[in-house]
């Protein structure tokens, strides 16, 4: 029973003769991080760090979505993003057994002798655990195989990871106002998109060895939680969208701090970032990848937030290193609980967040060496209601089947939604842009921009949705501009989220 699931909490706010939304059943949830050795078909030994959001589905099992990337070895920028699905049997008070599999996809850094395919990666666990109060550990027997490339391997390797609540409201508390005692949906307080440059220092080189100094344009997102008055974490990833470098990507888990600056709303600080990046033909060695930098922003009366931020970046076992600028604004999420006083005593409205699992097949999309060839995408989607009608969306994926392998995609936009119809459908239609590229694609500087138009049909969480759209790049390639069309089928859990 690693997977139990708590009593829904009462309707009514005691004292008080304002009917609230309360939360519906606390269920279990865990961040996982893991370490897995890999010999790859020439004799190179890598290792993948891995990071899941595992959320109860039952008493013993648990889905949600992950991401591996090359942490060791000359493959930075090997990079997969998909979905885990997990069980957990206990053997004692302290022990459990595990059992799971990932699917994603992805690749990096190919030859002929290692070949990773279309991008579909597997990985099945068996692992033993055990606890200490909310943490635990223990050891994996894994498997890694990308089965339409060369790529397979099984290895002992370990587990690490952070047990939490899930807490949510029914989406049918759309719109209504709701009280809750802790964070809820994914925990998280803001979303930013970001967007800037970056100039490599002299130094800087390929994976050829050529010097690669020319400035680097990039576009983003980032999740922070605050823990204190101006203290926060979170999690980010950006791709190139500018330089030549199309296929970059980054992704980090950062800090920060900042203090008030002529007020309350101007604050500056500094916040430091370590993670893994790579592709694009840029050498980060073996993927990890360090920041720091001082940050300044602006806390607007409307609840929105504009960032400044620049810094140093450093890939310590590459030849990688630059100076960054951008520029974010950040949108509130969940309530936040207030540093002086108890967030049982504060109130929000229930807005509505959906997370998919989306299939994506686009029959037709041009390579650099002039083919025309269909690939598969496996995509982890995201939306925020904002207003009944109008909402927030962000996705990111990668090719899973084709021969595109190692192309990877993150995309941000809004949706415009009707109202639920009878029998659970609803249509609605979606403008996005972001940035693109590797595995041979030809999608110019990597700037995309995508609109799509659905059908969603819905029963209370249960969401499925099937969808068509295309996509074009913003930057015209030597021959002039690209664009593929898309046909998509997802399948999603909604639920609601206490926003300010």
């Amino acid at each position: 029973m690693a997977f139990a699931l708590a009593a829904a909490a009462p309707a009514r706010a005691q004292g008080s003769l304002t009917e609230f939304a309360r939360p519906g059943p606390v269920r279990p949830a865990t961040v996982e991080s893991s370490w897995t050795p890999l010999r790859l078909p020439n004799g190179d030994r890598i290792a993948l760090l891995g990071l899941s959001y595992l959320m109860a589905v039952d008493e013993d099992w648990g889905f949600g979505p992950g991401v591996y990337g090359a942490a060791k070895g000359n493959y930075g920028g090997l990079f997969t993003m998909g979905f885990t699905g997990q069980g957990r049997w206990r053997l004692n008070s302290s022990t459990h057994l595990a059992a799971g599999l990932y699917a994603g996809a992805g690749g990096g850094v190919g030859s002929d002798q290692v070949r990773f395919g279309g991008g579909l990666m597997l990985r099945p666990e068996l692992s033993l655990r055990m606890e200490s109060g909310s943490w635990y550990g223990g050891a994996a027997l894994a498997h890694v195989r990308f089965p339409s490339g060369n790529v397979s391997d099984t290895s002992l390797g370990l587990v690490l990871g952070r047990a939490s609540n899930f807490v949510s409201f029914s989406p049918g508390d759309a719109g209504k106002p709701g009280r809750a005692s802790q964070r809820t949906g994914l925990g998280f307080d803001e979303i930013a998109l970001q967007g800037g440059f970056a100039y490599p220092r002299s130094g800087t080189r390929d994976r050829s060895d050529k010097p690669n100094t020319r400035r680097i344009g990039y576009a983003g997102a980032d999740l922070r939680q605050y823990i204190a008055d101006g203290s926060w974490w979170g999690v980010e990833a950006a791709g190139a969208a500018q330089g030549g470098v199309d296929g970059y990507m980054e992704l980090l888990a950062t800090a920060g701090q900042d203090w008030p600056l002529l007020g309350p709303k101007l604050r500056v600080g500094g916040q430091l970032g370590v993670g893994l990046g790579g592709g694009g033909n840029v050498d980060t060695g073996n993927g990890w990848l360090l920041r720091a930098g001082p940050t300044l922003r602006w806390i607007s009366p409307w609840g929105a937030t504009l960032r400044l931020d620049g810094g140093f970046s450093y890939a310590p076992d590459g030849q990688f290193s630059a100076r960054f600028v951008r520029l974010g604004l950040a949108l509130p999420l969940d309530q936040t609980p207030s540093v002086s006083s108890s967030f049982e005593q504060q109130s929000g409205t229930v807005r509505t967040q959906q997370i998919f699992a989306s299939y994506q097949y686009l029959p037709k999309v041009r390579f650099k060496d002039g083919s025309d060839d269909a690939i598969g995408q496996i995509a982890f989607v995201m939306t925020r209601e904002l207003t009944p009608s109008l909402y927030g969306v962000a996705q990111a994926g990668s090719a899973a089947t084709g021969k595109a392998g190692a192309y990877a995609f993150g995309l941000f936009g809004a949706g415009l939604q009707s109202p639920q119809l009878l029998g659970g459908a609803r249509f609605g239609a979606e403008l996005l842009a972001g940035v693109a590229g590797g595995g041979g694609v030809d999608v110019g500087s990597g700037a995309l921009l995508q609109a799509e138009a659905y059908a969603q049909w819905e029963r209370e969480h249960l969401r499925v949705r099937a969808g068509l759209g295309q996509w074009q790049t913003l930057h015209t390639t030597r021959i002039g501009a690209r664009s593929a069309q898309i046909f998509n089928l997802s399948v999603g859990y909604a639920f609601g989220s206490l926003a300010r």
